[in-house]
Formats: C-alpha cells, structure tokens, sequence
C-alpha cells in the first residue's frame, strides 16, 4: 500500500505543503529559501481567489507516502496547524491532515531557467512523477505557482 507506514507518516522531509484545491502543492528548498512565505502565499491567494481556496497541509517538515500512483503529504503531528511568519513568529491556522501532491516547486533550484526544459518541469518523488517547477534563487515564486494552476500549455 505504502512506502513507510501510513500510521507513522512515511518519510520526514523538510518542505511545507499547502492544499490547494483538490491538490498539494510541496514547497521544497534550502533552509532561508523562502518555503514558509510561499505556503503562507499561496493561503492568502486562495482567501483572495487568485487560485482556488489554499489550506496548510504542514509546514517546515512533511510526512510523504505513495498511495498507489499517488504521492500522499501530511503533516508532521507535532507542527500541526503552525506556520512561521517571518516578523510574526510562529503563528496557528487552519489546516487539513494530509492532501494528494499535485505540484513540486523547488526553491533555490540550481536548474530554473527563463524557458525551462521539458525534463527539468517534473521530478519523481517515491518513483512518482509528479509537475515541478524550478525557482531561481533571485525571482519571487508565488506567480510561477499561480500561473501553473491557473494557466494550460500552450
């Protein structure tokens, strides 16, 4: 069913997640990277309907399991609903305990380019591909984000 038991949240990754829509987005980076501020992002993008509405899966640490050809993410239950806003501190919100991963950014990524190749737009995570957008330590993610899942390929 699972790589890694689903009682004990299969591996611990540092990344945060956010539910948006039907899907998670998993924000994946380098300590400092910015992975908090875009969870928080997309939230307040969902509350303003710039995508649809956005909950916390978990931030700062993440529990993955494969659940057939899907990769599940859920929350480290000792993060549970807490999310760090830098100049606020730790900080409690809504959240849901686990969401299907729709989307991979990579912050910090050392293969973002202005016009990406096709293999560097997913990644395989559990031996499930899954979307993925690389970002660039100098360019602000959140409109990549929106434009991935509000837009289609052209």
């Amino acid at each position: 069913m699972s790589q890694g038991s689903l009682n004990e949240g299969g591996p611990s990754i540092h990344a945060s997640a956010v539910k948006v829509g039907n899907l998670a987005v998993l924000i994946r980076g380098p300590s400092g990277s910015g992975k908090s501020r875009l969870a928080f992002d997309l939230i307040m993008a969902g509350r303003s309907g710039m995508v649809e509405p956005a909950v916390l899966v978990g931030d700062d640490r993440v529990h993955l399991a494969t659940l057939g050809k899907e990769i599940e993410v859920r929350h480290a239950p000792t993060l549970a609903g807490l999310i760090e806003i830098r100049g606020l501190g730790i900080r409690r919100c809504d959240f849901v305990e686990r969401a299907t991963v729709g989307l991979v950014v990579d912050l910090d990524a050392q293969d973002a380019e202005r016009l990406p190749r096709a293999e560097s737009l997913k990644t395989s995570i559990l031996g499930v591909e899954i979307p993925r957008i690389p970002v660039g330590r100098d360019y602000s993610p959140l409109p990549l984000v929106v434009a991935a899942l509000t837009t289609t390929k052209s």
